[in-house]
């Protein structure tokens, strides 16, 4: 396999989301869901998952499967969820008031959002497990 521009290799497609509005930690939560699945187990897992920011995980990946499909040709039902993570962003920060007359510190973060896709046989999770445990 030969690597093309940002360590992407030829089977592989990509998707970014910045800027979006929750906490980096709160966002992993929903990546750790999908990460290593195939992709239409994770979009399953994300139509019903009940954290407010599922929905723009998915619509991250949805972008990263069109992206596999149309930029690089590559068939839809051997995808899976080859990487997926997050990263903070800016912080907005606000001042709420506080008593006798001080301030208290709002801080509102923002995340990015990376999902890459390869086409092929995702590895099972089970036996990676048991390859952990004899050692």
């Amino acid at each position: 396999m030969t690597t093309t521009r940002y360590g992407i290799k030829e089977n592989q497609a990509r998707a970014f989301n910045k800027m979006i509005r929750v906490s980096h930690q709160k966002l992993n939560l929903v990546c750790d869901m999908v990460r290593g699945l195939p992709v239409e187990r994770a979009v399953d897992v994300l139509k019903f998952s009940k954290k407010r920011v599922a929905g723009e995980v998915l619509k991250t990946l949805l972008s990263a499967v069109a992206n596999a499909e149309h930029n690089k040709n590559l068939p839809v039902d051997t995808l899976f969820v080859k990487e997926i993570w997050c990263g903070k962003a800016l912080t907005m920060k606000r001042i709420m008031p506080g008593p006798r007359g001080s301030a208290r510190p709002i801080l509102k973060p923002f995340s990015n959002l990376t999902i890459v896709l390869e086409s092929g046989v995702a590895p099972s999770k089970k036996k990676a497990a048991k390859k952990e445990t004899t050692k």
